[in-house]
């Protein structure tokens, strides 16, 4: 079988290579994929290094023409490329398809972005000195990537850092390598110099550490579990490094008594068990005020009845399979935790034997949760919901706001009053009103509060804040 190598310094390197295992059938092998040491990051790292000088000044239009490329080229194989990702991380082949074009989008949105930079000139408060406001690369960017979306979040991190002059050391999430390469290989192709954007898969332990310990990486973009993403702090912040994190979440959605519970119903079940929960934006805290509560859980209760759990590739599959067999293990975990502090499993929570062996789990279905709860506090990062009983709006904001995290919260309400006081007083950064938690267009700002996220906001134009630094420049007249 062929090796996927790294590429560093525009080659393809050869190393050590580990398999991509499909979740859906466990007895298939995506591909082996190169697996790589902290002597590949320092190469990748010296090689991005001596790039950037010239990819840094290099032509608006340039960069246009190959970040154009790229997006044309994903979206013109949206199909193959979203085959490939349901088959190494579960996604249901819609979803995995709809994830590749979104990838493709964003690559299209910073070809456009790259001919708008732009600048400030403004008077001095001096006569006869002209004052310019410039935005400069940082330099060589690390880029670290989940597993969960292994398409969309390496094109949101590696469109902007190219459109705005920086270089690349990218290490994807091991466990979904494949898209990944893909993104790299469509890109090298495109015609980037040599040593712009540089691959290194391989474990964290070794090839994110390597960057880290780094003097010459100027700033790191991860996207991870919190955890990790302290140590990234801590490791940045000893070389003076600019750092951007987006981590955990504990979303809530509030259903209030007045809501649609059509509207609620699809909303929910689309933010806590779609893509198998494996989302940061997923709503695994439902927040329900008492007049609505027990039809919403009879309702959402008979949505999961109708939802197949399957191979990611079967045509008429809602769900996927977990990951693998570790985050499985974690899910099972804390359904027992919740039976255990005295949570009511109203569905679910029951291994699943398919055609095909992969880490099947029914979603599930928490009542009689409340706030306090482990399985209320802590991430779970799959297909395990929490209902909590409120007997208000009062009482549903304080308790979707009574949370470490901050990313993204929504309320379901036919209530012109509630919604705009939630919007306001929803301590997130991201609120969606009737709408899923999950889902935030490719050319808007996403990013958290709290424990969530740190640093500028990715995607869109505010990508710029992370990826340039302001210089602020004066002439005499």
């Amino acid at each position: 079988m062929t090796i996927y190598q790294n590429l560093i310094a525009g080659e393809w390197i050869g190393s050590d290579a580990t398999k991509n295992i499909n979740p859906s059938d466990t007895n298939e092998v995506v591909g082996l994929y190169a697996d790589g040491s902290a002597e590949d990051t320092k190469n990748a790292i010296a090689a991005a290094k001596a790039a950037f000088p010239a990819w840094s000044r290099s032509g608006i239009w340039e960069r246009h023409v190959i970040l154009k490329k790229a997006g044309d080229e994903i979206m013109a194989r949206k199909d193959e490329l979203g085959a490939l990702l349901a088959r190494e991380e579960g996604k249901t082949l819609p979803e995995a398809i709809g994830e590749t074009i979104r990838a493709s989008q964003i690559f299209e949105f910073f070809a456009g972005e790259v001919l708008r930079l732009a600048g400030e000139t403004i008077p001095s408060a001096r006569p006869n000195i002209g004052v310019e406001i410039t935005r400069d690369p940082l330099g060589v960017i690390g880029i670290i990537t989940p597993w969960n979306f292994p398409i969309a979040i390496p094109a949101w991190k590696i469109a902007p850092a190219l459109c705005y002059g920086n270089t690349i050391v990218f290490k994807p999430a091991e466990l979904v390598p494949a898209c990944s390469w893909a993104i790299v290989d469509i890109l090298h192709r495109a015609g980037l110099p040599k040593g712009v954007l540089n691959l290194v898969m391989g474990k964290g332990s070794v090839v994110g550490q390597a960057m880290l310990d780094s003097p010459d990486v100027a700033g790191i973009t991860f996207t991870g579990s919190t955890g990790t993403g302290k140590r990234v702090a801590a490791a940045s912040l000893e070389h003076n490094r600019k750092f951007q994190l987006e981590m955990g979440g504990k979303n809530p959605m509030v259903v209030l008594d007045d809501a649609d519970l059509n509207v609620a119903v699809e909303a929910a079940a689309n933010s806590g068990f779609f893509s198998t929960g494996q989302r940061c934006t997923a709503s695994s805290r439902l927040i329900v005020t008492e007049g609505i509560h027990d039809k919403f859980v009879a309702a959402l209760t008979a949505k999961l009845e109708t939802l197949v759990v399957d191979n990611a590739m079967k045509s008429g599959t809602h769900i996927g399979p977990v990951v693998d067999e570790k985050q499985l293990k974690t899910d099972t975990d804390y359904i027992e935790i919740g039976k255990k502090e005295g949570a009511k499993l109203a569905f679910g929570g029951e291994l699943l034997k398919r055609d095909t062996p992969g880490f099947y789990l029914q979603p599930t279905l928490f009542t009689e949760a409340t706030n306090q709860m482990r399985i209320s506090r802590e991430e779970i990062f799959g297909p395990v919901v929490s209902v909590i009983r409120v007997k208000d709006y009062e009482e549903a904001l304080a308790t979707a706001n009574d949370t470490p995290f901050g990313l993204s919260s929504g309320i379901a309400t036919t209530s012109l009053k509630h919604a705009t006081h939630f919007k306001r007083n929803a301590e997130a950064g991201m609120v969606m009103v009737n709408l899923p938690t999950a889902g935030v267009d490719f050319h808007v700002p996403f990013g958290g509060r709290k424990g969530s996220s740190y640093g500028p906001r990715e995607q869109g134009k505010y990508a710029a804040e992370f990826y340039t630094s302001v210089k602020t420049s004066y002439t005499l007249a």
